[in-house]
């Protein structure tokens, strides 16, 4: 074994005319959640713990696309999304559609800790939040400015915006969107830039665990489920690796992402940088997404085929970096 390693994300697909202090603000606030996460495995939390703990970090930031600054639905409000994953027994637990829980991840947990099954979503998880005695709001503490700002533009430009808070590229004066070369399941988007969270982790012991989190596209339908809370496609985690995944949801389900790159490492004998070059050069189709991993040998890597991907890792020799091009 190697020793422990971490990796977050903030989503993949970025503006390149993306203001300079977005940038730093961005960096600093995956600097934050790298020092969170050392901390933690420095005091010998377990994989699963240090995954949590930091993602629940990033989703009380507003910054990024999970928990509060969460992007609308077509009806203006939020609906969250998350997935768990510990690597030893490959146990896990997701929630979709949550309206007024304040840390998804961490409902997620308590899913694959307190109940038989391995996802709750709506009604169900809402209802499992209350009897659990977590951490509540009423939706309107994830909405921001910025996104109702958003919202307001996607609607007028009739799409779908993967980035929030970038404006409609094509568009004047409310009229449509200019064609895009980008597509979802075969209909054009206008803007590609999801910035969905995730966390993975090796600690000290070879342990794996992944956690993803968000609150899915900008003007969405009510009810859409990304790829973020379902298992093997934006997480997943083995004996073997940790893995979270941002981008073009429907093309990380299609092409179950998350697991590929384990899957890749156990029947062709790649090793994790391998691995993860080859599902993003050959797994996605024409999806666009962005990956970051962990192996039990403390490994980390990341890749996409996006823009850039919001990003840092560090691994117990000192190694430690935050980039977003």
């Amino acid at each position: 074994m190697g020793g422990w390693a971490i990796a977050v994300h903030g989503g993949a697909g970025v503006d390149p005319n993306l203001p300079k202090e977005r940038q730093e603000e961005a960096k600093r606030l995956l600097t934050r959640c790298l020092d969170i996460g050392i901390s933690a495995l420095r005091s010998n939390l377990l994989a699963i713990d240090v995954v949590e703990l930091v993602v629940r970090e990033l989703e009380t930031d507003p910054l990024f696309n999970s928990g509060r600054g969460s992007a609308l639905t077509e009806n203006g409000t939020v609906e969250m999304e998350a997935s768990i994953m510990d690597g030893p027994k490959r146990r896990c637990g997701a929630v979709s559609g949550l309206t007024t829980v304040k840390n998804p991840v961490s409902l997620a947990r308590l899913v694959m800790d307190k109940t038989p099954h391995s996802y709750l979503a709506f009604a169900g998880a809402e209802e499992f939040a209350k009897k659990q005695g977590v951490e509540l709001v009423d939706n309107g503490y994830f909405i921001t400015e910025d996104n109702v700002g958003m919202l307001k533009l996607a609607k007028e430009a009739n799409s779908i915006l993967f980035d929030y808070r970038v404006p409609t590229l094509g568009t004047c004066g409310g009229g449509a969107a200019m064609e895009s070369p980008i597509q979802m399941n075969g209909l054009p988007i206008s803007v590609y830039a999801p910035e969905t969270v995730g966390c993975v982790v090796v600690d000290k012991e070879g342990h794996c665990a992944a956690a993803t989190s968000t609150g899915g596209l900008m003007n969405k339908m009510t009810g859409r489920i990304g790829d973020s809370p379902l298992i093997g496609s934006g997480t997943y985690a083995c004996d073997l690796v940790g893995v979270s995944c941002t981008g073009e949801g429907e093309a990380i389900i299609r092409s179950t992402l998350a697991r590929e790159v384990a899957a890749v490492m156990e029947y062709k004998g790649l090793n994790l940088h391998e691995a993860v070059d080859y599902v993003i050069k050959y797994r996605l189709d024409e999806g666009k997404a962005g990956l970051i991993a962990v192996s039990k040998n403390g490994e980390v890597a990341c890749g996409f085929n996006t823009t850039g991907m919001f990003r840092g890792c560090a691994t117990e020799d000192g190694f430690m970096e935050v980039g977003v091009w």
